[in-house]
């Protein structure tokens, strides 16, 4: 699919499909498209766009690239499924007139960049481009600010109620996937900002927001850093407190094995079937072994209480 932002006469308007093309577009989306449309953008255009190997090649090259008409950038936008946080390249293509933006999934970024759109009705594609980078960077800052409301959920729970059930370490571990891939996609930004920087490409006038981004994207990555110490302070004391519970419960073993061991002895010492034990023959015999097993386990017992074994 196709949309297509431009100027007319005055006014603003956002089209799709191929029909409505001409030279007052400054910025044309482009979702799964067909090799018809991409054929028909690049012969329009003059441009040549990514192909999806391109697109996900991770050499620095690959990720920025500056001509003395355009830049080239492939980016990885956060994509949520199945609980887990995935990246998928996004691909831009910059002039000085007009931006193509190709990918393959819908994001909230360009919804919302559709609507900043809509109200500052921006005159080039590289207000549109900065404007998208912008708009990103405050959903990377909500990501976060969402994981770590969660990570302090778990935590309150393993303070609170001493928690070792196995969904809490998924969690854990879940989360940590997340931020890791969260501090990934926070980092190659910050790269991409740190070129575009050192670019004479763009208006003075924008390299103030530019710098501003960066701090932002700093800011970020010192709180993905705490957040990931964080996990690694739950996980940790998540297995400390498996570590108390099983030595809680070998200790019950321990202390029950100890405390049957003289009745275990009493009780051998009347199976050896001697010829001659006087208590045998004796109609006391019996009550005295089984009083003898009950003293012994006793005794055993309340040493271990005297020694706070228990």
């Amino acid at each position: 699919m196709i949309t297509h932002t431009s100027i007319e006469n005055g006014l603003f308007k956002v089209e799709t499909g191929l029909e409505s093309l001409n030279k007052n577009i400054f910025w044309i989306d482009l979702i799964n498209p067909t090799k018809e449309e991409i054929e028909r953008i690049e012969e329009y255009f003059g441009v040549e766009l990514f192909t999806s190997q391109e697109s996900e090649e991770i050499e620095s090259s690959s990720k920025y690239n500056e001509t003395e008409n355009e830049i080239g950038i492939n980016l990885n936008f956060l994509r949520k499924e199945n609980n887990k946080h995935i990246n998928d390249p996004v691909s831009f293509i910059l002039r000085k007139d007009f931006l193509i933006t190709q990918r393959e999934h819908e994001y909230k970024t360009f919804q919302d960049t559709y609507k900043k759109v809509k109200s500052i009705r921006p005159k080039t594609g590289i207000d549109v481009f900065l404007t998208i980078l912008d708009t990103r960077i405050d959903f990377d800052a909500d990501l976060i600010e969402n994981i770590t409301e969660q990570i302090t959920g778990i935590s309150r729970g393993l303070v609170k109620d001493n928690t070792i059930e196995r969904e809490v370490l998924l969690k854990i571990t879940t989360f940590q996937e997340s931020t890791i891939s969260i501090r990934e996609n926070i980092i190659e930004k910050q790269r991409i900002l740190s070129a575009i920087l050192k670019s004479k490409f763009f208006p003075q006038e924008d390299y103030e927001n530019i710098r501003v981004m960066i701090k932002d994207v700093g800011s970020l990555l010192d709180h993905t850093s705490f957040n990931f110490e964080r996990l690694e302070f739950l996980q940790n004391t998540f297995l400390g407190l498996v570590d108390m519970e099983q030595n809680r419960i070998i200790k019950i073993f321990t202390v029950v094995t100890v405390i049957f061991m003289p009745p275990t002895l009493i009780a051998s010492m009347y199976g050896m079937n001697f010829k001659f034990m006087p208590e045998l023959g004796k109609t006391w015999g019996y009550p005295l072994a089984i009083g003898l097993m009950v003293l012994s386990s006793v005794l055993t017992l309340l040493f271990f209480k005297r020694k706070r074994w228990l």
